[in-house]
């Protein structure tokens, strides 16, 4: 088990966590490069009916849920399926815990929509290590404006049922603007990921909110008895590595 404060020791189990082209990593300007024929993010069957069953668990690292393969990017050149989301946040009194970061800006926390090629790859397990295998899509939360999806989700977390459940009203309402890159997953074993999307509309919470997120999760580990806030569970930026993240906007925000 991986402990979240331990990411310095992930590379001797995980290898992969010590190699290049890592993420998450700080969007400074000078590694943007505008890219007029990326098109708008599209997905596909974001709403879940309530015969679904989804299983909610924490991983140590963060809490995730998993998701019907139905669920697809139909904007690439093959169909990513989705396989979970996550969050990663900061702690109730840090409202900093997004994992990627704008000329050094930390937004509250980051909503993962993890993905994976589906035309190649019977499921997640197959595709997970492959080079073209996944795709995430990655969304900033910000603390703003009231977010009626988000108060739904949470109450979802808590165990209360509903009879659909539209994953699309967490995402922003444009998904044409974006950054795009090739890095990696962010917890062991760090796998490399042939792109990873950060949409940059984000999206709102208000702070009454965003504490039911930071607060609800605990990380246990089975040799203690007592259990630990899961806070700040977001790992720090990687070396950009000469890499290029292309963005499908002009001048960044």
């Amino acid at each position: 088990e991986a402990r979240p404060d331990g990411e310095h020791n992930w590379s001797s189990n995980y290898p992969f966590c010590g190699g290049a082209f890592q993420s998450p990593i700080d969007f400074q300007t000078q590694l943007l490069r505008y890219d007029p024929n990326l098109p708008p993010i599209q997905v596909q069957n974001y709403n879940l009916a309530t015969k679904e069953q989804l299983t909610l668990s924490n991983n140590g690292h963060s809490v995730q849920l998993s998701l019907p393969s139905h669920m697809y990017i139909s904007s690439l050149p093959h169909r990513y399926s989705a396989a979970q989301l996550h969050f990663h946040w900061g702690s109730s009194n840090l409202l900093t815990g997004s994992e990627h970061t704008v000329n050094g800006k930390r937004f509250a926390g980051e909503m993962h929509v993890v993905h994976f090629n589906s035309d190649k790859y019977p499921n997640i397990s197959m595709a997970v290590d492959k080079h073209d295998g996944l795709a995430v899509l990655g969304v900033f939360i910000e603390i703003g404006e009231f977010n009626p999806a988000f108060d739904k989700f949470f109450k979802y977390m808590n165990g209360i049922k509903y009879r659909a459940f539209n994953i699309h009203a967490l995402l922003p309402a444009r998904l044409d603007e974006y950054y795009r890159y090739d890095g990696s997953l962010t917890t062991p074993p760090c796998y490399p990921i042939s792109a990873v999307y950060i949409v940059c509309s984000n999206v709102t919470v208000v702070s009454l909110q965003f504490l039911a997120l930071a607060t609800a999760l605990y990380a246990s580990y089975a040799q203690e008895s007592t259990t630990v806030p899961l806070h700040g569970n977001y790992r720090k930026p990687q070396i950009a590595d000469n890499r290029v993240v292309l963005v499908s906007f002009k001048d960044g925000k």
